[in-house]
């Protein structure tokens, strides 16, 4: 199997960051399977039960330092936390720890990356006070009258305004 040169480096991160953890709790960790097909304005997501981390490949050749010193150390904390400590919150004070006493680095929970490339359609909602933009997703819910949204000012329900934004 042939790898890209950004593959390469999230390789060799994990295997760094593996390494260290390996040594901080004594144990081996077995190293995840690493997909690059995951969607959406997520950077990454880790699998628990399958070892698995799913990264946003077009997010990643766009913010290459970025996803390889921190949302693949924070994608592995994850599942390093679960071998050690079962089931915890994701975010909670074991992961912090994992990132910042075993990684050394910040336990950032969001990512601050560009997401225009990424993000879906827009569509605009308003009210008597503001305007809105609601996702497709909740576009198609309120079209399919599934869902109704409310402003968070007046709360007054929110109405199409016929304009897409994006």
């Amino acid at each position: 199997m042939s790898y890209t040169p950004q593959q390469h480096r999230v390789n060799k991160k994990l295997g760094e960051c593996l390494a260290i953890a390996n040594q901080h709790f004594s144990r081996e960790f077995p190293c995840p399977t690493v997909t690059y097909k995951l969607r959406g304005k997520a950077a990454g997501k880790a699998y628990l039960q399958l070892n698995e981390i799913k990264l946003n490949q077009v997010l990643f050749s766009e913010n290459e330092d970025a996803f390889i010193n921190e949302v693949v150390p924070h994608e592995l904390a994850h599942l390093i936390t679960h071998q050690v400590f079962g089931r915890v919150r994701p975010h909670g004070n074991e992961w912090k720890y994992v990132m910042e006493k075993v990684f050394n680095v910040p336990a950032r929970t969001t990512h601050s990356l560009e997401i225009t490339s990424v993000q879906g359609k827009t569509f605009e909602y308003r009210c008597d006070c503001t305007t809105y933009p609601l996702s497709i997703r909740r576009h198609n819910k309120v079209i399919r009258n599934q869902s109704t949204y409310r402003c968070q000012q007046c709360q007054q329900t929110l109405a199409f305004t016929g304009l897409q934004l994006s």
